[in-house]
Formats: C-alpha cells, sequence, structure tokens
C-alpha cells in the first residue's frame, strides 16, 4: 500500500503550518543564516523503521536544498544507537523541520514494531494479521502503511470501499439475511459482504445469507474451532476481539484466516528515535 505523494504534500504543508506557524522563533533567533550542518536520526531503542520517505519529504518541503539520505531500509529492524537516516544543509531548516519528521517516524515506526511482533506470534499458521480503523484522524494512509511495513494485512480502508454488517446494522435491518440481502442489492458486484457474528447460531444464518467474510466476535478459541468447521471454506474467517500477544497464537490455531488487532494502530507507544546535529559554518 502506498500514498498518493500529492495529497502527502498537503498534508505535510498543513502540519507544518500547525507546528511552525509564522515561523521558528526560537530557531530564526539563534541559529546564524548561513549554519549549515548534518542531522544524524539514530534509534534508542530496538524495532522496525518505518516512515522514511515521509521524513524525506517533510524536509524537502521545508526546504528544497535539504538532502535526506537514508541509512537503512524502509521495514528494517534496527538497534539501540543504530543510525537511521541523515540530513544534511542549512541547520534552520533543519531544526525547523525535525519536529514532524520525528513525530511521523516515531508513531509509523511504533506500528510496524508492534505489528512485526503480532505476525511473529502467528508464524506456522495461515492467519494473516490485519489492523482496523481505529486509527489516528488524519493519519489513517500513513498508519495502515506502517502495518504493511511491519508485515502485516489491511482490513477495509474506510466506511466506502467494503460492507461490514454488525450488531447495529443487524438490528437495524430487522436480522442478518435481511441485512446482507439488502447490502447485496445495493452495492457493486466487485464489493464484498463482512458479517460479525456472536454465536454459532448467527454463523449459520451468515452462511446461508451469502456472507463472504464471517467474523468470530469475542469468541472462545473452542468456539471458534466450530465455527471453522461449520464454515468449511464457504468464507472466510475473521477473529476479533480479545486479541493480544498472549492470545493471537491459540487463536491463530482455530484455523482462521484473519486476525484483526485494534491495538496494532491505537495504543502504541512512540518508538524513540533523535536526531543529534553536527554543525559546519560555510
Amino acid at each position: 500500500m502506498m500514498w498518493n505523494k500529492r495529497e502527502l504534500g498537503r498534508k505535510i504543508e498543513e502540519w507544518l503550518q500547525e507546528d511552525l506557524g509564522f515561523g521558528d522563533v526560537t530557531t530564526m533567533s539563534t541559529i546564524p543564516e548561513t549554519e549549515h550542518g548534518i542531522g544524524i536520526l539514530y534509534a534508542k531503542e530496538a524495532g522496525i523503521v518505518a516512515g522514511l520517505p515521509i521524513a524525506q519529504q517533510v524536509f524537502e518541503t521545508v526546504d528544497p536544498e535539504l538532502v535526506f539520505s537514508a541509512k537503512v531500509e524502509e521495514g528494517t529492524r534496527v538497534e539501540v544507537g543504530d543510525q537511521i537516516a541523515e540530513v544534511s544543509g542549512s541547520v534552520r531548516s533543519i531544526l525547523s523541520g525535525e519536529r514532524l519528521a520525528l513525530n511521523l517516524m516515531q508513531r509509523l515506526s511504533a506500528i510496524a514494531t508492534k505489528t512485526s511482533e503480532y505476525t511473529a506470534a502467528v508464524a506456522g499458521t495461515k492467519a494473516r494479521v490485519v489492523d482496523t480503523r481505529k486509527t489516528t484522524p488524519g493519519l489513517r494512509f500513513l498508519e495502515k502503511y506502517a502495518v504493511r511495513v511491519g508485515g502485516g494485512y489491511n482490513h477495509r480502508f474506510a466506511l466506502y470501499d467494503a460492507v461490514m454488517i454488525k450488531d447495529n446494522h443487524i438490528k437495524g435491518a430487522g436480522g442478518i439475511a435481511q441485512a446482507v440481502a439488502a447490502a447485496r442489492a445495493a452495492i457493486p458486484h466487485t464489493m464484498t459482504i463482512e458479517v460479525e457474528a456472536e454465536s454459532l447460531e448467527q454463523v449459520r444464518e451468515a452462511l446461508e445469507a451469502g456472507a463472504d467474510i464471517i467474523m468470530l466476535d469475542n469468541m472462545s478459541n473452542e468456539q471458534m474451532v466450530e465455527a471453522v468447521q461449520l464454515i468449511d471454506g464457504r468464507a472466510l474467517v475473521e477473529a476479533s476481539g480479545g486479541v493480544n500477544l498472549d492470545t493471537i497464537g491459540a487463536i491463530a490455531k482455530t484455523g482462521v484466516d484473519i486476525i484483526s488487532v485494534g491495538a496494532l494502530t491505537h495504543s502504541v507507544k512512540a518508538f524513540d528515535i533523535s536526531l543529534d546535529l553536527n554543525t559546519r559554518k560555510r
């Protein structure tokens, strides 16, 4: 999954405006305009690096004459003290772009690192680890990108690209059969329909209604094994609810195809990256 560079550019302009306003008063008042240097980005913890091309675009938006050079590839695992990248040019420009570049890389690297931990926990099974819509407003496209960098997969991007019939839709429509039939009549043939099931009876109803994907919501492992056997390949099976690093391995062994994990994006702690400046006058 990639992004539209022009759309990202518009976002970066907005984020820089939020941070810089009418100018970086500290930098402009303390750093001579002629001061040049190199900013070294390095890891202060171990994990997966994500967001290098985004950081590069931030610095180049601040000052097209800045030169950004990645020292590792996107998705590489780094250890404490490893150099990630360097940016050279005007010290004023480096410092003005530093915080936004670091904020984005720290967020995305945290998501990629967390995702890699979850994908490692299901190794040897057929289960895919996928994200959810529990993302930071305005950052969804980047956060879902970071999930891919970490070895995971994306669920639907938003409300518009797939049908997901959940408990309140079922109540409002009058039942699973009614909800699926109404959705099937309204959507293009290329769009999938997923139904959330809280019981084996609802799994049967979803199957009879022709759901493409059935989400097993907060079921026990024993129930999920039974549901997988009941579905028997007639629909993709997704597990959701109560998923963490302690439980995901056993969930994967039930035979489900997909495991959705909100924690990949909604509660990660920023990955610690710092920038050290070396100056040189020109």
